[in-house]
C-alpha cells in the first residue's frame, strides 16, 4: 500500500509531501514526493494509545450523575457501580465493548489497554472459572476486533476488598480468582493473540488493597515467563484513603511499597498514582515506570490531580486513559491535563519544553510514547518499522483555526469544539473513513437496545 500525505508528523518532526510505504500493517519505506499508484491524503498524525480502559463501564456513564446523601465520593459511585454490572452478561459486555471501541477509533485512538476485572458470566460466580472466565475474556477480543482497533488485553488479578485480605464482599464476586485459577487464564488469553491479530496479553493486579504479595510476583512471573515485556498495570493511590490504609497495614505508602517489593520497568504502567510524594515521584522516574493518567475520570470520580508538571520536568513518563469513559476522546483528556496543571499554578502554557515549545506537540508525543511502553507495542510514532496506526485531520475545518504546522496540534487540542478526525487507519488498513465505521450504525442499534432494557430493569 502506498499513502501520499501533504504533511505528517513524523518521529523526528513535522516533513511535507512523503509518501508511506505500507507493507503487512508495517511502514516500510518513508519516499520524498509523490509516488504513482498512491492514496492521497491531506494531514497525518500518530494514533493515539487508550492505556485504561474498564469496557463495561461506558454503560454505565450517566447513571452516577446523581446526588445522594451523605458524601459522595470514589467508594459511593463503585456501589452503584457494582449495582449496574449485577445486570450484564457475556454477550452484553460484547455489545458495550464492540460501541467503546468504535466510538475511540472515531476519536483517534487507535489501541487501548483493557483493564479487564470482571471476569464471569452473570449468576455464575466463582464456580465458573473454567468456562466463564474464558468466555468473557473472548468476547473482548472478539469485539476489539469486530471495532478494528489494537488491543493490550489485561486479565485483572483481584482477590479480596481491602487491605489486610479481607474477604471478597458478595458486590466482588464476579472479580475473584485465585492465583493459579488466574494464571490458567492468562494461559488460555495468551493463546488468543495468536488468534486475533495486532493483540498482546499482560496483566493486572487490581491494587494493593486487592492481591497480596506473594500472588502478585506469582502472577507477575507467569505472564512474563510466556512473554518477557509483557505490559504491567495496577491501579496506586488513586484515594487518599487508599493510601492512608497502606500506611496502616504496611507502614509505607502504596508506590513505595511497590517500589520495595517488586521489581519495576518501563512496561509497568502505575494507573493514576494521584496522591504522591516527592519521593515516590521521584522512585517512578528512576524506575523508568510509566504513569497511566486519566483526566476526565479522575476529575468525575472526584480523585484529585496528578503532579504532572513536576513529574514531566524531571523526566517522568505518562500515557492516558479514558478509564471509566465519562469521556471517550483523547483530545479532552490532554486539555485537561494542561488545564489541571494550569489551575492548581495559577500559570499558562506548562506541558511544554524549550526543545518543544508546543504544548499540543509536547504532550501528544509524551503520551504516545508512553502509550508505546505501556502496552509493549509497536506503535507511538510513525516511522519505518513502525505499526501503521494514524489519523487523518480535517483540513477544511483545520483551515478555520491556525493551521502552519507548528500550531496544528495546539488546535486540535485547544481550539476545536467538534472532531477533526476524517479517517483512521490501524496496522495498514483503514478503519473510518469520512467519519463513519462501517459497524456503527447495527452497533449503536445493538448498544441503545441494551441501555433501554438496562433502564427499565433499574426501574
Amino acid at each position: 500500500m502506498l499513502l501520499y500525505v501533504e504533511k505528517v508528523l513524523l518521529s523526528h518532526g513535522w516533513q511535507q509531501k512523503k509518501t508511506l510505504r505500507i507493507e503487512n500493517g508495517i511502514i516500510v519505506d518513508i519516499i520524498d514526493g509523490y509516488v504513482d499508484g498512491a492514496e492521497a491524503v491531506g494531514v497525518v498524525i500518530p494514533g493515539m494509545v487508550n492505556c485504561h480502559s474498564h469496557a463495561f463501564q461506558r454503560a454505565f456513564s450517566g447513571f452516577s450523575e446523581i446526588k445522594r446523601s451523605g458524601d459522595d465520593s470514589f467508594w459511593s459511585w463503585r456501589e452503584v457501580m457494582y449495582s449496574f454490572l449485577k445486570t450484564l452478561t457475556i454477550e452484553d459486555v460484547g455489545i458495550i465493548a464492540r460501541q467503546l471501541y468504535i466510538e475511540m477509533l472515531k476519536s483517534g485512538y487507535t489501541r487501548v489497554a483493557e483493564f479487564h476485572y470482571l471476569h464471569f458470566d452473570k449468576n455464575n460466580g466463582v464456580e465458573d472459572v473454567k468456562h466463564s472466565a474464558p468466555k468473557m475474556a473472548k468476547v473482548i477480543f472478539e469485539s476489539a476486533q469486530k471495532a478494528g482497533i489494537g488491543l493490550t488485553f489485561l486479565p485483572v488479578l483481584y482477590q479480596y476488598s481491602g487491605f489486610g485480605e479481607k474477604p471478597p464482599s458478595i458486590n466482588q464476586a464476579r472479580f475473584i480468582h485465585g492465583v493459579n485459577e488466574f494464571n490458567q487464564l492468562v494461559s488460555q488469553c495468551f493463546e488468543y493473540t495468536k488468534i486475533f491479530s495486532n493483540t498482546n496479553l499482560g496483566i493486572a493486579p487490581h491494587s494493593l488493597r486487592a492481591v497480596d504479595k506473594t500472588s502478585l510476583l506469582s502472577a507477575v512471573a507467569h505472564v512474563r515467563s510466556l512473554d518477557k515485556n509483557a505490559p504491567i498495570h495496577i491501579h496506586i493511590a488513586e484515594q487518599q484513603q487508599e493510601v492512608d490504609d497502606c500506611i496502616y497495614f504496611y507502614g509505607k505508602r502504596p508506590v513505595q511499597w511497590l517500589v520495595d517489593n517488586v521489581e519495576l520497568d518501563k512496561h509497568w504502567c502505575l494507573i493514576h498514582a494521584t496522591h504522591i510524594n516527592e519521593a515516590e515521584r521521584k522512585a517512578i522516574i528512576e524506575q523508568e515506570v510509566v504513569v497511566g493518567i486519566c483526566p476526565t475520570t479522575e476529575a468525575n470520580l472526584g480523585d484529585g490531580i496528578f503532579p504532572t508538571l513536576e513529574f514531566v520536568t524531571e523526566g517522568g513518563s505518562f500515557a492516558i486513559g479514558s478509564d471509566s469513559h465519562i469521556s471517550v476522546n483523547p483530545v479532552e483528556e490532554l486539555r485537561w491535563l494542561e488545564y489541571a496543571q494550569r489551575l492548581t499554578k495559577q500559570k499558562r502554557a506548562l506541558l511544554a519544553s524549550t526543545e518543544q515549545p508546543s504544548i499540543g506537540n509536547y504532550i501528544w508525543d509524551k503520551a504516545l510514547t508512553g502509550g508505546m511502553n505501556s502496552t509493549s507495542s509497536n506503535v507511538g510514532e510513525l516511522a519505518i518499522g513502525k505499526q501503521a496506526d494514524l489519523l487523518v485531520l480535517d483540513k477544511e475545518r483545520l483551515a478555520t483555526f491556525a493551521s502552519d504546522e507548528q500550531f496544528i496540534l495546539d488546535s486540535l487540542l485547544f481550539a476545536s469544539q467538534t472532531n477533526m478526525i476524517n479517517d483512521v487507519m490501524v496496522k495498514g488498513k483503514w478503519v473510518v473513513r469520512k467519519g463513519v465505521h462501517t459497524d456503527e450504525k447495527q452497533s449503536m442499534q445493538d448498544f441503545s437496545a441494551l441501555l433501554a432494557e438496562i433502564q427499565h430493569t433499574a426501574h
